[in-house]
């Protein structure tokens, strides 16, 4: 790869960052219950997809029974883990929401061993307390009425599902194209959130639909099939690190569209976190 290419897919990646991290602003910004934000969030970004594969002739047909159930085991877990994700953002602000939802990838080292026959590493207990001190000093004040508190636990609950999902599709993206699995599972989600219509208020579609548009072809659409498309070009642990980006770009986007100033509490924690996240990304890229 020329020089001139690898800056080319470098800026790439680093917009699908940009893209991806929109979620936060948005997902605080938004006035509609989580639920409903998500299910039409999953509607019009299943439009989106099933246009794309249908214009690139992506193939749509899921293999196998087995196939099929981890798809759907997959999509909830997605589901819960925008769900989540959404109320941490709208409990606490846009940098505990993801700075929370960015303890994934230690998750992933410590539950990796259960999924994969890889030997759990000592190290990952280390990364793990430093994780661990990082939400401490997100969320100092441990009163479960305390809305910053219940933030970071949901970000981090989010984070859990989010990492569960990531192992359990991880040996289906050789068989199937990315944007395929990612289509199948919004799809899955529309359906299963739909009671939220019937139970939900939804009125306020009217006036929200831009942002909700926003979120589903800018956020999900186009930012996922361009980190997906990445992955041809750059290792998983290079995607990760440039992807520790996300909370830092979504903390700026907050404070230009929301207003939202970030506490040294925040800063402190929210280092020890992307540090945490860099060092086992770097650590990837050596096993």
């Amino acid at each position: 790869m020329s020089e001139k290419n690898h800056l080319n897919h470098l800026f790439l990646l680093t917009l699908a960052m940009f893209f991806v991290s929109t979620s936060g602003a948005l997902g605080k910004y938004i006035a509609m219950p989580t639920e409903v934000i998500i299910w039409w969030r999953s509607f019009l970004a299943a439009v989106f997809l099933l246009v794309f594969c249908l214009y690139k002739g992506i193939d749509l047909k899921i293999k196998n029974r087995r196939d099929r159930w981890t798809f759907f085991i997959a999509s909830l877990l997605m589901g819960g883990h925008w769900v989540f994700y959404f109320y941490a953002l709208k409990l606490s602000n846009v940098a505990i929401g993801m700075l929370s939802l960015f303890t994934f990838p230690v998750i992933i080292a410590f539950l990796e061993p259960l999924f994969s026959k890889t030997k759990f590493d000592p190290v990952s207990i280390l990364l793990g307390i430093m994780v661990l001190t990082g939400i401490y000093i997100l969320a100092p004040e441990f009163d479960l009425k305390s809305s910053q508190l219940q933030g970071v636990l949901f970000g981090v609950l989010s984070a859990l599902c989010y990492a569960i999902r990531i192992l359990i599709l991880k040996g289906h993206t050789a068989k199937y194209n990315s944007t395929m699995i990612m289509f199948y599972q919004v799809i899955i989600l529309t359906v299963v959130l739909a009671p939220a219509l019937f139970f939900m208020d939804t009125s306020n579609i009217k006036t929200q639909y831009p942002y909700v548009v926003l979120l589903a072809l800018i956020t999900t659409a186009i930012g996922h099939t361009m980190f997906v498309n990445s992955l041809k070009y750059f290792k998983a642990s290079t995607a990760s690190i440039i992807g520790s980006a996300q909370p830092v770009f979504g903390i700026i986007i907050a404070y230009f569209f929301l207003n939202e100033i970030p506490t040294l509490h925040t800063f402190v924690g929210g280092s020890l976190i992307i540090a945490t996240v860099v060092i086992e990304s770097l650590r990837s890229r050596k096993k």
